[in-house]
C-alpha cells in the first residue's frame, strides 16, 4: 500500500510538472502569435494608408501636369499675340515716319502733303492704340509667365513628394525583406 500511495503521490507532482511546463509554453506561444498579428494588421494598415496616399498624389501629380500645360499654352499665345502687336505697331511706327518726312519734304506736291498730314493724325492715333495694345500684351504676358511657374512650382513639389514616398515604401521594403519592384 505504501507503494501504491508513493505512485500516486509520484504520478501527482509529475503531472503539475507537465500541466505546468506546457501552460506557460502555450501562454507564450499564443502571446507571440497575438503580437505577430497586430504587427500585420498594422503593416496592412500602413500599406493601405500609403497606397491611398500614392493614389491621391498620382491624381494630384495628373491634375497639376494638366494646369501647367494649360499655362504654358497661355503664355505661348500671349507671346504670339505680344509680338503680333509689336510687329504691327513697328509697321505703323515706320509709316508715321515716312508721312512725316514727306510732309517736311518740300520737293512733294503741296497738295499731296496736305492729304498726308489729313491722314497722319489717324495713324498716329493708332499707333498710340497699339502701343497701349502692346502694353496690355506684355502685362497678361508676365501674368502667363508668372502663372506658369507657380504651377511648376507645384508640380515640383506633388513629384517631391511622391519621390519621398516612394523611398519610404522602397525603406519599409528593405526591412521586411521584400524585394522592391
Amino acid at each position: 500500500m505504501n507503494r501504491l500511495s508513493l505512485f500516486i503521490l509520484g504520478l501527482l507532482l509529475s503531472s503539475t510538472a507537465c500541466f505546468g511546463q506546457t501552460t506557460p509554453t502555450d501562454s507564450q506561444t499564443l502571446q507571440a502569435l497575438l503580437l505577430e498579428v497586430r504587427h500585420l494588421r498594422q503593416d496592412l494598415q500602413t500599406t493601405t494608408i500609403a497606397s491611398q496616399r500614392a493614389q491621391i498624389l498620382i491624381h494630384r501629380l495628373q491634375g497639376e501636369e494638366a494646369a501647367v500645360s494649360r499655362a504654358s499654352l497661355r503664355l505661348d499665345e500671349a507671346r504670339e499675340k505680344l509680338a503680333r502687336i509689336q510687329d504691327e505697331r513697328k509697321h505703323v511706327a515706320t509709316d508715321v515716319k515716312q508721312q512725316e518726312d514727306f510732309i517736311r519734304n518740300t520737293e512733294n506736291p503741296p497738295t499731296q502733303r496736305k492729304e498726308v498730314e489729313g491722314m497722319l493724325p489717324q495713324v498716329k492715333t493708332r499707333l498710340e492704340s497699339l502701343e497701349n495694345e502692346e502694353q496690355q500684351r506684355q502685362a497678361r504676358e508676365i501674368d502667363a509667365e508668372q502663372q506658369l511657374r507657380a504651377e511648376e512650382v507645384r508640380l515640383s513639389d506633388l513629384r517631391d513628394q511622391l519621390d519621398r514616398l516612394d523611398k519610404t515604401l522602397e525603406n519599409a521594403s528593405r526591412r521586411l525583406g521584400v524585394s522592391p519592384q
